[in-house]
């Protein structure tokens, strides 16, 4: 089940409205320590810094957050570009699909979508990619998969990124690297979803912090899968879900969550009785 984008932006405000006043204890150290915040296609306000560019990435990298998650899409003749929309409407007001330019005209356009050469060359083992797959028509699958692994050449999977999706259909078209390294991103079908990953021995799995139940979360922690959540955007939210022994942070606030997370280490390096 889909959500449309106005209901999924309504129950996001209200769910994160009560969490953000639902007291939380301070994480200890170690789960602290251990956050790993990932900034929803970089630190971006889409107004002098545009999403999934260059820029919101240097902006993540500079303030020390742990990971990007940024989207893959394919130009005409076969080129990987990070982008979100199918189409240039929503940030260039242009009608015209990715995947109807060549890159050599896409890049002369619009200069400001990188390419994920770019993205592995500039940031790779720097910070941690998420990059996610969208759902989209593979013409060449083969060539395809030999244009990412060139890219992804100098990273080791799992390490260095990870494969995420919202369409889990298309992990099977994604073969230059292991299953293990798969993270479906689920919706309303956490259940199907978690029961998925948990079969095809996935990396494990990512989704709304709501729906994320506390039986799941362990299901995939005692079989060794890891566990992501989203969006979070509050202290108590981040302070739950760190709590909660969840293995990934994404937010579309992961400069401010960065900030929250490095006052409170040091505050508890000050005061190990976490006070």
């Amino acid at each position: 089940m889909k959500i449309t984008p106005f209901v999924e932006k309504s129950f996001q405000i209200a769910t994160d409205l009560m969490f953000s006043i639902w007291p939380q204890p301070v994480p200890d150290k170690k789960r602290l320590m251990n956050c790993k915040i990932i900034s929803h296609r970089g630190e971006h306000d889409n107004i002098a810094i545009f999403e999934n560019t260059i820029s919101a990435f240097d902006n993540s990298f500079k303030n020390g957050i742990w990971g990007i998650e940024l989207d893959l899409r394919w130009t005409k003749d076969l080129q990987p570009v990070v982008f979100h929309d199918p189409s240039l409407e929503r940030l260039f007001h242009s009608d015209i699909g990715i995947s109807q330019l060549r890159l050599s005209d896409l890049q002369k356009q619009y200069p400001l979508i990188p390419t994920i050469g770019e993205v592995v060359e500039k940031f790779g083992k720097k910070i941690h990619l998420m990059l996610e797959i969208k759902k989209e028509f593979y013409p060449d699958p083969e060539y395809q998969n030999q244009v990412l692994q060139k890219i992804f050449a100098p990273l080791r999977p799992f390490k260095d990124f990870h494969i995420l999706s919202l369409s889990p259909e298309m992990f099977p078209i994604i073969t230059f690297i292991g299953k293990s390294s798969f993270l479906p991103i689920a919706e309303l079908n956490f259940t199907a979803l978690s029961d998925m990953a948990l079969k095809n021995n996935y990396c494990g799995i990512t989704g709304h912090y709501l729906f994320l139940s506390n039986s799941i979360l362990h299901k995939h922690r005692s079989t060794g899968q890891k566990v992501g959540t989203g969006f979070i955007s509050s202290r108590n939210a981040l302070f739950r879900e760190l709590n909660r022994g969840v293995d990934w942070i994404f937010s579309n606030h992961a400069k401010k969550l960065q900030h929250i997370r490095n006052h409170y280490l040091k505050k508890k390096s000050f005061h190990p009785s976490g006070c």
